[in-house]
């Protein structure tokens, strides 16, 4: 494999190990409505070869399972270093090669899941060898879940073994792709679906009918006037690049033809929400008024019409780690480079909320290739990325802990 690159032999063997894992992984079509059983299983045939501790958290079918490997001792509070195994469909005809097969051009690798996220969890099976040999006075746990893209379905039952511990991990670093900046928030998320149901008849007798498509209107409404509430009156976090939540409708679907009062619409919205605020109370508080306002409006017209609302799937925010004290054990080793704080989803504030484990995002290459054709990552993205776990690593060995790192 030529790299093209200007690196040392050891930047260019760290890449050249990095790129053929991301290729592997690459190679199994992990599409999250496919299972990814078949990756785990490789990881957990390679890391568990090598000595890790291997735990495997299938879901109800067996076909998708989350992969916790645990390299070092068992009481003390470690490190987690986090991905997921699931990717974004790839179907899209701009492809200029396979999506599920590397190829390496210009100092680039493309192929589905380069970099959201398959690029981290080859930079610490990169690492790993070292990992296994290393004298570590604390753990590192890799976790590596299922159905991150549809909703972080997967991160929660990892959370919770790992909050089940004897001595759970005191920190964790999510490999979401950051170009290895240091990112401190990430947003949360509740993806919601509302079913109108109204009356139907020929649309001349429109005055006589429940119209499901204009009370659904009436809806999206309430909840545009939610999102536009959020953005002037806050609260503000001005470390996003829209520093305040947001909420709006996203997809809707409802009649049948145009002489038809429409008895039932369906449609989506979301609320992307910051830690400075409850956003569950907040929806719950939107819902309320809906089916009070609206819901009891129609009800009033014929009985058996309103608007019922179906949870599609909600993660938790990411707050700022850096006042804690596991960032501090590790903060000697982060990147200079902040990246702020982030709108895209991430497993993050599960680890932080149901784990009870502060969390970071720092990963190989850049948001703005995922879920799009031709993704990639650059190549020495790889690099920095193995450089990164290997510097993590050697601060975990003995002989780097102080006596108050091990007292603590």
């Amino acid at each position: 494999m030529s790299l093209n690159s200007e690196t040392s032999p050891d930047a260019d063997d760290r890449i050249a190990r990095a790129a053929e894992h991301l290729a592997d992984l690459i190679a199994f079509d992990t599409v999250s409505r496919n299972g990814n059983r078949a990756l785990i299983d490789h990881m957990a045939a390679y890391l568990g070869g090598l000595g890790a501790r291997i735990t495997i958290l299938p879901d109800e079918t067996g076909e998708k399972a989350n992969l916790v490997a645990a390299f070092g001792p068992e009481d003390a509070a470690g490190l987690v270093w986090s991905g997921h195994t699931d990717v974004v469909p790839a179907d899209e005809p701009e492809w200029q090669s396979d999506p599920f097969k590397a190829e390496i051009r210009d100092g680039k690798l493309y192929g589905r899941g380069a970099c959201d996220m398959k690029g981290f969890a080859a930079c610490a099976m990169t690492v790993a060898p070292e990992l296994a040999q290393a004298r570590l006075a604390r753990p590192v746990y890799m976790c590596f879940s299922y159905d991150e893209e549809v909703g972080c379905v997967g991160a929660p039952a990892i959370a919770r073994h790992l909050a089940a511990l004897p001595v759970p991990p005191e920190f964790a670093i999510i490999g979401e792709p950051s170009m290895m900046q240091l990112v401190t928030g990430q947003k949360g998320k509740i993806a919601m679906r509302a079913h109108v149901t109204g009356t139907s008849g020929h649309s001349s007798f429109a005055p006589e009918h429940v119209n499901a498509i204009e009370y659904a209107a009436r809806a999206i409404a309430m909840i545009s006037e939610c999102g536009k509430r959020y953005e002037t009156e806050g609260p503000f976090d001005r470390d996003f690049t829209v520093p305040h939540a947001t909420m709006l409708a996203t997809m809707i679907d409802g009649g049948v033809a145009t002489n038809v009062t429409p008895d039932s619409c369906s449609f989506t919205f979301e609320l992307r929400s910051i830690s400075d605020m409850d956003p569950e109370a907040d929806m719950a508080e939107l819902l309320a008024r809906i089916e009070g306002e609206l819901g009891a409006e129609m009800a009033a017209k014929t009985a058996g019409t309103g608007i019922a609302f179906e949870r599609i799937f909600a993660y938790p925010p990411m707050g700022e780690a850096r006042n804690t004290a596991g960032y501090a054990r590790y903060a000697r080793h982060m990147p200079e480079d902040w990246g702020g704080k982030v709108s895209y989803g991430s497993e993050g504030g599960i680890f932080e909320q149901t784990g009870g484990i502060p969390a970071v995002i720092v990963g190989p290459g850049s948001i703005e290739q995922a879920h799009k054709p031709n993704e990639f990552v650059a190549l020495d993205q790889l690099g920095a990325c193995v450089q990164f776990l290997e510097d993590i690593m050697a601060g975990l060995c003995v002989a780097s802990e102080t006596a108050a790192d091990r007292a603590s």
